[in-house]
This record gives C-alpha cells, structure tokens and sequence, in this order.
C-alpha cells in the first residue's frame, strides 16, 4: 500500500486510535487479514468469523512488526477502532485508489473471470506495471485487499468482481470505481441464489452502469456472443467495445482451432490490426477469455501484436483451474477442480474430448451447487453430454447430484461400467488406481463444495496409498 500515517488511516475510516503513542507512524506494508502474513509496517485487519476472532491474535501481528490493528475493539496494542470493519476496510480502499490514480479494470460474468482476469493481467504486465486479483478473492473483502496492494508503480489494477444477489456489485463499484468493465457472460452459476438468468443479467449490469460517460474516458466491453449481455450496451453512457467470435464484434477470433494437445490457435482481428495467436492453456472456451483480454488491451493502447504475444504466452496463473499435468507412466490427469457450474461443465468436457483425442478418457464429476430448481435438469445434461462426447468412462462422486449425472449418461446411451456412481473421492480414488493404464487422460471438475481436488492430488502422488478425505 501506498504509506499512510496511522493518523490520516483513523481519519478516512472515521475511526479512534488507542495504545498508539506516535500516530505519525506510518504503514508501509501490506494490509492483510490473516496474522500469518503480517511483517514489518503492515496493518493487521482483524474480523470476527464464525470460528476465529481476528483480534485474538492483535499482539501476536505487533510483535511480527505490524504498525497496528484496524478492529471493532481495543486489543491492548496500537490499533484503530471503528464501528464497522468491513465497512473501514472498503473506506480506506477508495481512498488509496483515488490517491493513486490507476487505471482500474473490473470484470464480472458466471463463467471464466479468473482465467480471463489473469489473462488480462499478464497481457498488460507486458505494458506496464499491473496488480490484480490473486485466485477468486473478488468479494467486499478480497477485492479492497487487491486495491490496497497498489503502489505508486502500479499503472493498472485488474480487480474481479463476484456476485451472489443484486446490488453486490454496485456496491463494490462504489469501493474501487472502474474506467473499464468488462462482462463476460451470463450463465447458470448461482441460478438458484439469483432466481433467473434475467435477474444475473441484471445483477451484472450494474458494473456497466457504473462506469464513466465515454467523453470521461468509461469503456464498457461486452460479450458480442451473449445476447444478455450484448443488451447492456443500452445500460451505460460509457463506450462501448465488443468481442466475440461474431462478424460484428470489434475484437474477434477467426480460423479458431485446437492443436493436437488441445490448445487453442486462431486469428485476433482488432481495430488497429491483426494477428496469429496460440494459446498455452487447454480447451477451445479459453478463446472467448482470450478476445475479452485482448479488448481490453486494446482499448489501453497496445497493438494487435504485442496482444497475440503475449496471450501466446500467457499461462495458468490460478490452482485447480484446467492444470494439465502427465504422470512418469504416461497417465494424463487435468485438475480443474476449483469450481463448476453447467457452463465451465461443458466447457471442460470439450476441452477433455480435445486432449485426450485417440485416447482412453475419463470424466470425474460432481456437485454443480447453487443450480436450484435447475439442478436436475443441468446434471442430467452434463451426463449427456460426457455420451456425446464419447468420454471413455463417467465416474460421477457424491449423493444425489452424482446420481443424476450417471442417470443422464445413462439415459443418453451410457451402459455397462462406461458410467459408475461412486459415494466419495477416496472410492474414485481407489477405483481409477486400479483402472488407469498409461496414456489415460482424467478431467476432475465440481463446485468447490466437494473438494475433488483431492482425487487429483491422490492420483498425481502416484506412490502415495494413504486415504483421501472426502467432503
């Protein structure tokens, strides 16, 4: 962060100091809210959770050399009280921000924000100095945490946005207002929470709506592909850019292809030019991620170019997202276990039909959570589709929804021991290690809830016999 005395900090969070014998001291280190990493300068943010209370641990970050504690009560230690911590923490969010004066660059959609946002970030670090987001920390408290890790260096902050209602992002729009904002899609993930996809479209509308008017400088960047966010444009006053693989779209990918690894290669057309692309990430979705990575570049001054350079050779910046990774013995196994929803579903489906081409192919499935009333129907459709895609064998893990999957793969064709349901990631476990043979390519994909990274882990340690839990 930016160093602020402690002093101006107790001002911008409407906050009162206590144990603090020289408010002139300053923080300049990171702001954090796990003690672990505080050091040297850094303000320890301490919240109250269900099973931890960070004030607990207040001494502790002091004598790490933390310059304080921003908290809902005196510790004992140099802190700085304020009724709302939460509320302090985006305070102090926007007024770093505001001091810096970066380019702000904010994404929301159902499907593909962290790929497209490390995409976007590698991009621009190939023009200037950029912070993003780290992982999938776009919420009211990961995303002021990214903000505040903006120095005067920074040139651009890349910051995600998720949303589980209405009014979330407009909220986190007000902390760190963006010039830019991108919208990818609008899918599945979280139907049931958000009630419809007119009501997700709605919700991620709003960072549109929040943009400047394009005479001061707000670019909206929509899906061209995507007719409910393609309809934002009418949302905003800012300038609009689209992407796509339209013939309309500003930014668009032609001759889209697969190499024989299942690697993405195509032609990026831009305003100002074009270029070949290949991509070092798996599975055709990524070109979608890759043109709204390259609008967004494109509206910061780079060449077509320089974009298709660096979108070559970008990679995986984020665990347990398409992590293709082969065994000594020849063994495949592709961990995209981070999360799912029907869209990153099918997606990784294809890009499993595309690596594992010619060869023996696995699907370890789970849970899609938060579908609602859609559940059944989006499980049994992504059972289906696993048929379709002639995926050797369908090994769905879990209760209810797992069964749902085999039932659809079952219904659509699947017979036999071509699909099996299995109650938990230490059955699949020990059902694949006794079934893989070399040159077999696993996908292991389900919402976070479900915790399947650990079948993949297991399956990588291959000397490994312990037993995997399962959640």
């Amino acid at each position: 962060m930016i160093a602020l005395s402690l002093a101006e900090i107790a001002e911008v969070v409407g906050g009162q100091t206590h144990d603090i014998p020289d408010p002139s001291v300053q923080v300049t280190g990171s702001v954090v809210r796990d003690s672990r990493e505080a050091g040297p300068g850094s303000l320890f943010v301490a919240f109250v959770g269900e099973r931890v209370d960070g004030h607990d641990y207040a001494r502790a970050v002091v004598e790490a050399g933390a310059a304080a504690v921003l908290g809902s009560r005196p510790v004992g230690v140099p802190a700085i009280v304020v009724d709302d911590v939460q509320a302090a923490l985006g305070a102090l969010a926007r007024h770093v921000v505001r001091r810096l004066g970066t380019t702000l660059v904010a994404l929301t959609g159902s499907a593909g924000k962290t790929s497209t946002k490390d995409l976007i970030a590698q991009v621009l670090q190939h023009k200037a100095p950029t912070v993003w987001t780290p992982g999938s920390l776009n919420n009211e408290i990961g995303l002021p945490l990214t903000a505040l890790s903006a120095t005067e260096e920074t040139r651009f902050l890349v910051l995600e946005m998720g949303a589980r209602g209405i009014g979330h992002i407009r909220y986190l729009t007000g902390l760190t207002p963006p010039r830019i904002g991108l919208v990818l899609n609008v899918g599945s993930a979280h139907i049931g929470e958000f009630g419809g996809r007119e009501q997700i479209a709605q919700a991620k509308g709003e960072l549109v709506e929040s943009l400047p008017a394009a005479e001061e400088g707000g670019t909206a960047i929509l899906n061209a592909d995507d007719p409910l966010v393609r309809a934002m444009a009418s949302r905003t006053k800012a300038k609009v850019i689209t992407f796509g693989e339209s013939d309309e779209a500003d930014v668009r990918a032609e001759n889209v292809r697969l190499t024989d690894s299942g690697q993405p290669a195509f032609s990026l057309h831009t305003p100002s030019g074009c270029s070949d692309v290949t991509m070092r990430l798996y599975g055709e979705h990524h070109v979608s991620n890759a043109l709204a990575a390259a609008a967004v570049a494109h509206e910061l001054g780079m060449s077509a170019e320089e974009i298709a350079t660096a979108l070559s050779e970008a990679g995986s910046l984020s665990r347990w997202r398409m992590e293709v990774t082969e065994r000594p013995d020849g063994v495949t196994i592709v961990n995209d276990a981070y999360n799912a929803n029907p869209e990153s579903m099918r997606a990784a489906l294809r890009a499993l039909a595309a690596i594992g081409k010619g060869r023996r192919t696995w699907a370890v499935l789970g849970k899609m959570a938060e579908l609602g009333d859609e559940a059944l129907a989006e499980h049994d459709a992504v059972g289906r589709l696993a048929v379709r895609l002639n995926v050797g064998k369908l090994v769905a893990v879990g209760g209810r929804e797992a069964a749902w999957l085999q039932l659809g793969a079952y219904n659509e064709g699947s017979w036999g021991e071509e699909s099996v349901h299995v109650s938990d990631a230490q059955a699949a476990v020990d059902l694949l290690r006794s079934e893989l043979r070399p040159g077999d390519v696993v996908l292991v994909k389900a919402s976070r809830s479900v915790g399947l990274e650990s079948v993949a882990q297991a399956l990588l340690d291959t000397g490994a016999e312990g037993e995997v839990a399962a959640r």
